[in-house]
């Protein structure tokens, strides 16, 4: 099972994009067909708060954006328990400043998944065995 950062999901919808990189796209596409991407609900936050404050530009309105990508895609939400967000409170700030990264993190771990990101922090934290994850632009 794979769960997406969200600028991977984001880099996957815009077919066009590149930096998700030949073998990533190849696991991802076989893991579609599978049922076994998940995404987290914070991603859609995290999308539409980008988008609001100017940082993410989208082709459509965010909403219409959300709703088509969702739609066109087999990826299936994540539930957000309690448990991971306990478990997010542990991961410390000095690794992951970004509070929705922890968030994302903590998601892929308590479904013992593999975590998707290009985010260089993230990959730093996953070489100290604190979660499994793969290096988007490969």
């Amino acid at each position: 099972m794979f769960v997406l950062d969200t600028h991977v999901w984001v880099w996957g919808t815009e077919e066009r994009d590149r930096r998700i990189g030949p073998r990533t796209r190849r696991i991802l596409a076989r893991a579609e067909s599978q049922g076994l991407i998940r995404l987290s609900p914070a991603s859609l936050f995290e999308v539409t708060a980008l988008h609001v404050a100017g940082h993410l530009h989208l082709a459509r309105p965010v909403a219409q954006w959300l709703h088509d990508a969702l739609e066109r895609s087999a990826f299936r939400m994540a539930e957000v328990t309690d448990v991971i967000a306990i478990d997010a409170g542990y991961i410390p700030r000095t690794a992951l400043p970004d509070p929705i990264d922890r968030f994302l993190v903590a998601t892929a771990r308590q479904l013992d998944a593999t975590f998707v990101t290009a985010d260089r922090a993230i990959l730093a934290y996953a070489r100290g065995g604190h979660v499994r994850a793969h290096d988007a632009s490969r």
